[in-house]
């Protein structure tokens, strides 16, 4: 009987670090992070305010990968994907743009939005995937940066 109450409470005592231990999902997220700053690629979680006319309501925050542009000009423009591979800007018109449709056809179905204001081109990922996604998304940025 005694041996019964001891393990019971070293069970009740230690139980608490199970929770401290990071999930498979959390691991594999980690993974990729620390994939992509080895890359070179910055990272951050961003907040982010989502249109209402998406079909699949993304994270808030979600994972930002970005890099600065360059030029003294550059085009400033943001695309979501509606649906795997339809690429809308915000009044839901269809992205016809020759230069960026070849670049949005490498990137998987959870990439949410990539834009480019006037300092950086961002990403906003699920960060579900294997590494092998980084290394496209580091070549989208870099060609569009």
């Amino acid at each position: 009987m005694t041996v019964w109450i001891v393990v019971s409470i070293l069970v009740v005592v230690l139980s608490p670090l199970a929770w401290l231990r990071p999930s498979r999902h959390q691991s594999g997220r980690m993974a990729l992070r620390m994939e992509a700053r080895r890359i070179g690629l910055a990272m951050q979680l961003a907040p982010q305010e989502w249109p209402h006319w998406l079909k699949q309501e993304p994270p808030s925050p979600c994972a930002q990968y970005c890099r600065p542009r360059r030029g003294s000009t550059p085009a400033i423009w943001s695309y979501w994907q509606l649906e795997p591979g339809v690429w809308v800007n915000q009044w839901r018109e269809v992205c016809e743009d020759e230069k960026l449709l070849p670049h949005f056809a490498t990137l998987p179905a959870n990439v949410y939005k990539v834009e480019a204001d006037k300092q950086m081109i961002a990403l906003y990922w699920g960060e579900k995937g294997e590494a092998s996604v980084l290394k496209d998304i580091d070549t989208l940025l870099k060609a569009l940066a």
